[in-house]
């Protein structure tokens, strides 16, 4: 009978035991707060039109009087050009030169020159490969602005990237 009694026991603690280990003691975990995120818009990369677009409005650089010198000022307007040649290799463009109409035509023709390959060399320094660039010099025959004057002058003495 003891033993009897032992099974009785026994078939009613393992259920006791078997419920007491499965029931979980622990705080549950928190769920952390559901965040509405706000959905990303694509935005569209500019085209390479675009690009040339935007870049013409910017893609004159203004000489001293009988000189070809690049200033400074000009270094972020055609690191932004040069940045743009490189990324599409199959864009060419022209230098032009031009030059105010004080010296013969032949010397604003030679200066005009000069000035479109400080452009070129300009570019090609910041890594634009010269198969890209090309120089046309116009001199004096392509004012921007008409008239006399140092203002004047000033607008003509210049390099043009055209695309």
């Amino acid at each position: 009978m003891q033993l009897s009694k032992f099974f009785k026991g026994l078939a009613i603690a393992l259920p006791v035991l078997a419920l007491a280990a499965c029931t979980n003691t622990e705080k549950p975990e928190e769920q952390p707060p559901v965040v509405d995120t706000p959905k990303t818009e694509i935005v569209q990369q500019p085209t390479k039109q675009e690009l040339i677009e935007q870049l013409s409005q910017t893609n004159t650089v203004f000489f001293a009087f009988d000189n070809a010198e690049i200033q400074p000022e000009y270094a972020n307007m055609l690191a932004a050009h040069a940045d743009f040649l490189k990324a599409y290799p199959d864009v060419n463009v022209i230098i032009e030169g031009h030059a105010d109409e004080r010296g013969t035509p032949e010397y604003n023709v030679a200066l005009g020159e000069r000035r479109a390959k400080a452009v070129v060399a300009y570019l090609q320094s910041l890594g634009v490969p010269s198969a890209q660039l090309s120089i046309v010099s116009y001199g004096e025959l392509k004012p921007l602005v008409l008239g006399q004057g140092d203002a004047a002058y000033a607008k003509n003495r210049r390099g043009v990237i055209a695309y």
